[in-house]
């Protein structure tokens, strides 16, 4: 089971990187928070003090078409926040 599926990279979770040392996952739906960890600091070698999860429903969506209405959902995601220990940090952009 794949746990880190990608990085959260929005303007919020940066900030919260360089104020509070936080970072934000979309994880797979069944992971618990030990996995999580152990996951993080497994991949980018650092040591997790507080994990928090977030689980979000998919929005219903609908949109007009010529064959008429359409309806839908997007789909339903975890998100980890993950809080490291004083001195660590993630850098995303390394590998770019």
């Amino acid at each position: 089971m794949e746990i880190l599926i990608k990085p959260i990279l929005t303007e919020k979770m940066t900030v919260q990187g360089e104020k509070l040392n936080r970072y934000g996952f979309i994880v797979d739906p069944r992971a618990n928070k030990h996995q999580i960890r152990t996951a993080v600091e497994q991949m980018y070698d650092v040591k997790v003090s507080d994990v928090n999860t977030i689980k979000y429903m998919g929005k219903a969506r609908s949109r007009y078409t010529k064959a008429g209405l359409l309806k839908g959902r997007t789909d339903s995601f975890k998100k980890a926040i993950i809080t490291l220990k004083e001195g660590d940090k993630i850098d995303f952009y390394s590998s770019i």
